[in-house]
């Protein structure tokens, strides 16, 4: 399972924590927040795409569609989404959901489940 969906407000550390997968998945590139971009992709040492989407911009879920969100969902490569609720109709059918909340300023609580629709 490829697609991974983070889950948490903003600030909760969705963008910290992917950071942290890219370097344990030896990404050669920067890690940043795609707020202004949609998506950023990060290459591994593999030569592996990796793509990183952030919807929180978006105002209509056809912009994820006319973006081409169904052909990275089916890419077979790493895809982790913030703010995947913008575009819940375009999910594929089994994901990841990290969710994540911030009880004080240095504490996270992470939780992470399948989800088969």
């Amino acid at each position: 399972m490829k697609v991974w969906v983070f889950q948490g407000e903003m600030g909760a550390g969705k963008t910290t924590l992917i950071k942290a997968i890219c370097e344990k998945l030896n990404i050669l590139d920067p890690v940043s927040s795609p707020t202004f971009s949609i998506v950023n992709e990060y290459t591994s040492d593999q030569g592996d795409p990796v793509y990183h989407f952030d919807f929180y911009r978006i105002e209509d879920p056809v912009e994820a569609l006319d973006m081409g969100i169904e052909e990275y969902f089916s890419s077979g490569n790493y895809c982790f989404v913030e703010w995947a609720e913008k575009i819940p109709m375009f999910l594929p059918d089994k994901f990841a959901l990290i969710a994540i909340e911030s009880d004080e300023v240095e504490k996270r609580n992470i939780a992470i489940k399948t989800i088969n629709q």
